[in-house]
């Protein structure tokens, strides 16, 4: 399963939160042809038809419910905690508080009344590091969290390393770079960019992109669970190495075999314009059209360092980013979200 080490779940018990996500569904399968025994904790609204094929205790509430957390809970041998709010339109900042901090307080307090209990894997976000000046950034580079997602996902780190040292409670910290592979929409825009014949970049550097195939996170992720050597750690999972915007665009567009042509814009009148459609926006709960994070895309490093990953896990990747692209953007046209030319 890990590509590398022996990775045996058959007759665990296992918590997954998040897990109708888009890399949750990916562990949970995964999970499952392992011959785990699945728990996942879902909102009361969340449809799960799509995993009737799976065996999996579902528990419907939040994960800030204690009464819900502690039943999900109950004996499990691993929690996998991927639930997020991340910027959904209309979040406040009391539910990213509730989900990325109370949550993580809670599944950790009932963790730990489990005797055999072997590990808890939190999911955070290099987001927690922001705008890598000196990159590349390794676990240890300074913290400089952007908005309340980010500041709510350091405190649950920092909180949970805290809990971890007085309670005796094994954990690993898992810092996924840019997530990405067959069935995600979130970085699917970036895809129909490089789709245009005009693709427009925004700024004049050509500044690097650390991403992950989400077959590798997950894969990264059980191979941390059972990895004495990441026991306690905080560990940023990203490819061996980043790639450049501009080679992204191309390697996609090569790929669609279409011809391209980019187009540098100046900067600083997007900021602008960002901070005035999320003003506008934000008492609307409405999703701006341009926003900040997106600005950033174009003008902050995200360059890491992904030593400590390959030093202490034993896992061989499956996709370099190049061929994580290319299969990509061929489930995207398999499934209509692009045209070949």
């Amino acid at each position: 399963m890990s590509n590398g080490a022996t990775i045996d779940f058959k007759g665990t018990r296992v918590l997954v939160t998040g897990a109708t996500g888009f890399t949750g569904s990916w562990l949970v399968r995964r999970l499952a042809e392992a011959g785990a025994q699945i728990n996942a904790i879902v909102r009361s609204e969340t449809s799960v038809d799509r995993f009737n094929d799976l065996n999996i205790n579902w528990f419907r509430g939040n994960v800030f419910d204690e009464a819900v957390v502690a039943e999900a809970c109950r004996d499990v041998d691993y929690v996998f905690h991927l639930a997020t709010v991340y910027r959904k339109p209309g979040s406040s900042d009391d539910l990213n508080r509730l989900v990325h901090v109370e949550g993580t307080k809670l599944l950790a307090k009932a963790a730990v009344k489990n005797r055999a209990f072997r590990r808890f894997i939190h999911v955070s976000t290099v987001g927690v590091h922001g705008h890598i000046e000196a990159p590349p950034a390794n676990e240890d580079y300074r913290f400089s969290p952007g908005d309340e997602y980010q500041e709510t996902k350091l405190e649950a780190e920092q909180w949970l390393k805290q809990f971890a040292l007085e309670n005796k409670l094994s954990f690993t910290i898992v810092r996924p770079t840019a997530i990405y592979g067959p069935g995600d929409t979130r970085l699917l825009k970036l895809f129909k960019l490089a789709s245009k014949r005009f693709v427009f970049l925004i700024g004049q550097k050509d500044l690097y992109y650390h991403m992950i195939h989400v077959e590798d996170l997950v894969g990264l992720m059980l191979t941390a669970a059972q990895t004495k050597s990441a026991e306690n750690e905080a560990f940023i999972f990203g490819n061996i190495e980043p790639c450049r915007i501009g080679r992204i665009v191309d390697v996609i567009a090569k790929e669609l075999g279409h011809s391209y042509r980019i187009v540098r814009l100046p900067v600083q009148p997007f900021v602008a314009a960002a901070v005035v459609c999320e003003a506008l926006c934000k008492p609307f709960g409405i999703n701006p059209p341009l926003h900040r994070r997106r600005v950033a895309f174009f003008t902050k490093e995200r360059w890491f360092d992904t030593s400590k990953l390959r030093a202490k896990l034993d896992y061989k990747f499956k996709y370099s980013i190049e061929d994580g692209l290319r299969q990509t953007t061929r489930w995207y046209v398999e499934h209509g979200e692009l045209k070949r030319n």
